[in-house]
């Protein structure tokens, strides 16, 4: 006891002299993990693995779009984890915001899904760096009311600009999403070869939607309420809607094979550069939510497919058929995917969709 008396006043004795003479004391990170996610990723059921270790789930901050996470992080906000899509990663990573990950310390970095590892500047860079691990991946469809919609209605993607659906459709307040639905309905499933004659094409029709939106919606509650209520028919929407609806028994369905189809996106994790949280917290999440144990949670209560191939060769066959999932060349038929575009090509992209959510 003595020992430990002489060893507090000496630890005492230090601290005052530093603080005395104004010495800085070591850095420490704190032992805790902000996530900055969209919301709704705040499920324990994404993460067991580490309430397990952890005794409860990481801290979490949201945004509505990347576009918004993005400037919030340009404008000094902190966290250690945050959750981009493939279009915005090379966006993330050129601007500074991103800290590589050391591939020795993600225990499912090798069990990704070999389509996404192939595609170029997603999980890596040029120089073989790692930067973004997968999550969760999707499509972004058409998405109906069967009550008050009739299949041959929607038979192609051009009925979001129909006049007969005016102050009846929602779309995302997205950027992504929304040049996603205008490239494919102008024929284009790369967008990424986008001309500028194409882009104001798709730009023109996505101003002829917006005659008939009635709600430009942030996340999936949002989208879920109004269509459920009636307030929306027709609908540009997440595997996500669907699926949580019909488990709600309301009469929603998607239609997948539009004349010109619908568009695939993958999202995942990333280290942000400046987090002042734990470093070996931030590998137990990503290790966490890419456990192959959690596949089988989100194809059958989110609808979306999950990034490790283990994860997905063990869910029920049913339930993969259910979903969409057993065929992936066949999930990913006649798709425009959200690949990684050239960052002047996205900022033209923002630019122009705000000006028509305004009216102009």
């Amino acid at each position: 006891m003595k020992n430990a008396d002489t060893a507090r006043h000496t630890i005492t004795a230090v601290f005052a002299a530093a603080l005395a003479l104004g010495t800085a004391l070591p850095a420490f990170a704190a032992d805790t993990l902000t996530v900055f996610d969209w919301s709704g990723y705040e499920d324990p059921a994404f993460h067991p693995a580490y309430t397990e270790k952890h005794g409860g789930s990481p801290d979490f901050s949201f945004f509505g779009d990347e576009e918004e996470a993005f400037q919030k992080l340009r404008s000094g906000f902190k966290a250690d984890v945050a959750h981009p899509c493939s279009q915005s990663v090379v966006k993330w990573r050129e601007a500074g915001l991103l800290e590589p990950l050391d591939t020795a310390k993600l225990a499912n970095w090798n069990d990704v899904l070999p389509n996404f590892k192939e595609m170029k500047n997603l999980m890596t860079s040029a120089d073989g760096t790692a930067w973004f691990i997968p999550f969760e991946w999707g499509n972004t469809v058409l998405t109906y009311r069967t009550d008050t919609v009739k299949p041959e209605e929607i038979a192609s993607l051009k009925a979001f600009a129909d006049p007969k659906f005016k102050d009846r459709v929602s779309i995302g307040d997205n950027v992504d999403d929304a040049y996603a639905l205008a490239s494919l309905a102008i024929g284009v499933k790369d967008w990424t070869t986008l001309t500028d004659a194409q882009f104001k094409e798709a730009s023109d029709f996505l101003r002829q939607v917006h005659k008939n939106v009635r709600l430009y919606w942030t996340d999936n509650t949002d989208l879920s309420q109004a269509m459920a209520s009636g307030e929306v028919d027709l609908a540009w929407a997440w595997n996500e809607t669907a699926t949580t609806l019909q488990a709600e028994g309301q009469p929603v369905a998607i239609k997948k094979d539009t004349k010109e189809g619908l568009s695939t996106w993958v999202c995942g994790y990333v280290r942000l550069k400046g987090g002042e949280g734990s470093e070996g917290l931030a590998y137990d999440y990503l290790n966490a939510v890419t456990d192959p144990a959690v596949a089988a949670y989100m194809v059958e209560n989110w609808g979306y497919g999950h990034s490790n191939a283990k994860g997905m060769a063990a869910v029920d066959p049913k339930i993969l058929k259910d979903k969409g999932y057993a065929d992936v060349d066949a999930f990913v038929a006649n798709t425009l995917f959200q690949s990684p575009m050239p960052t002047e090509l996205r900022q033209k992209m923002i630019a122009e969709f705000e000006k028509i959510k305004s009216g102009y």
